[in-house]
């Protein structure tokens, strides 16, 4: 029988969504940034945001959204309030979207 790798756990001294203040302070990132850069799944990064539009709304600071664009026909996604990527483009159906950036600033 092989011997089983004993996993160290990462020492970590601050939460998810406090490591995602700090990134998005920084400069706006996309979802795939700040996934890679928090370690955690897209999926979850969304429901992290949602967290922390509200909470910044309570404090002095807000969510910052940079819209998506269409990329064949250049249409913007401004009236957009989900965070996540849209999936088609209304003007042209083109599914060659760049998702939208976050920042957080006042």
């Amino acid at each position: 029988m092989k011997a089983k790798k004993t996993s160290i756990p990462r020492e970590e001294c601050t939460t998810i969504r406090q490591t995602l203040i700090a990134l998005l302070g920084q400069h706006p990132l996309s979802i795939r940034e700040l996934s890679t850069a928090a370690h955690i799944p897209e999926k979850e990064v969304v429901i992290h945001l949602e967290h922390i539009r509200v909470a910044a709304r309570k404090g002095d600071r807000r969510l910052h959204l940079t819209p998506a664009v269409c990329l064949k026909c250049g249409f913007v996604f401004n009236k957009r309030e989900r965070l996540t990527k849209p999936g088609k483009c209304p003007v042209c159906r083109n599914e060659q979207i760049t998702g939208p950036l976050y920042g957080l600033g006042p």
